[in-house]
């Protein structure tokens, strides 16, 4: 991994930072390498609970950096025939490979989030924003579409009509009406505080439970009612009597018996999650 994309990791929590705070962290190729190289660090460890994804210096991400792009035509030439290959190409997998990984992730939005940097949000599973941040699906602005994954998650949030006007205008709104949109999951003027707590509530819950509801929600959201209540079966046999699961019955009951003797819980802790 090169310095673009940092991943500290904070006892369970690992935090992921776009590092290029002097180009407001315009994506280019090397944070596209390093963004994919942080999904395959925090996938493989398993002690890892939660993700909070943020960007160094006054914004989150704006965008591809179109410039550093068009220095290098040939490397930019060579990257762009990606979009000939039938399966999901790299700058898809800069905001939907998060979706693979078993824990949440969790989204800090500041500043300015175009482009890009609206999509990499997009593909985190919770976006907790600043009221004044910044928001845009600015390909318009080039002639473009939404192509680095945001289609897939965009479908999820909002209606059709809404996900079209944002599309065709490229427009600037905030992250006050991207909450009222369904863009922005929570608002907050301490969004990397709140993001902290969050992570601190679901690392209480089996990670394997956890993970498994992720999955689950993912491949059951936009599928029929059959595909729908075959996954609920699939995910819930995978959970039902393993060890943490086992845990988290003990652990509600410890929770039970102190509360009503007034003591404090003594809590087992979790073992690493299986996905």
């Amino acid at each position: 991994m090169n310095d673009r994309v940092t991943v500290v990791i904070e006892g369970d929590m690992a935090v992921v930072t776009l590092n290029r705070a002097d180009k407001h962290n315009g994506m280019d190729f090397p944070m596209l390498d390093a963004m994919l190289s942080a999904q395959r660090q925090v996938r493989r460890n398993r002690h890892v609970r939660a993700v909070i994804l943020r960007g160094d210096g006054p914004s989150f991400c704006s965008g591809l950096d179109f410039k550093t792009a068009m220095s290098q035509p040939v490397r930019t030439l060579l990257r762009a025939t990606q979009l000939l290959w039938p399966f999901a190409n790299q700058f898809q997998r800069w905001s939907v490979g998060w979706r693979k990984v078993g824990v949440p992730v969790i989204a800090v939005m500041h500043g300015n989030c175009f482009g890009a940097g609206l999509q990499l949000a997009l593909g985190a599973d919770i976006r907790i924003s600043r009221p004044d941040a910044k928001l845009s699906l600015l390909e318009a602005k080039w002639g473009l579409v939404p192509d680095m994954g945001g289609v897939c998650t965009l479908r999820e949030l909002v209606r059709m009509d809404v996900a079209k006007e944002l599309t065709f205008t490229g427009r600037v709104i905030s992250g006050e009406e991207g909450h009222r949109l369904g863009l922005v999951s929570h608002l907050s003027d301490d969004p990397m505080a709140a993001a902290r707590l969050l992570a601190e509530e679901i690392a209480t819950r089996s990670p394997d439970g956890v993970a498994a509801g992720k999955f689950l929600l993912q491949q059951a959201w936009l599928a029929g009612d059959y595909l729908a209540l075959r996954a609920e079966r699939l995910w819930q046999r995978r959970v039902m009597g393993r060890a943490n699961q086992r845990i988290a019955m003990a652990r509600e009951q410890a929770r039970g018996q102190a509360a009503a003797k007034g003591t404090s819980a003594r809590l087992k802790p979790f073992k690493p999650r299986q996905w």
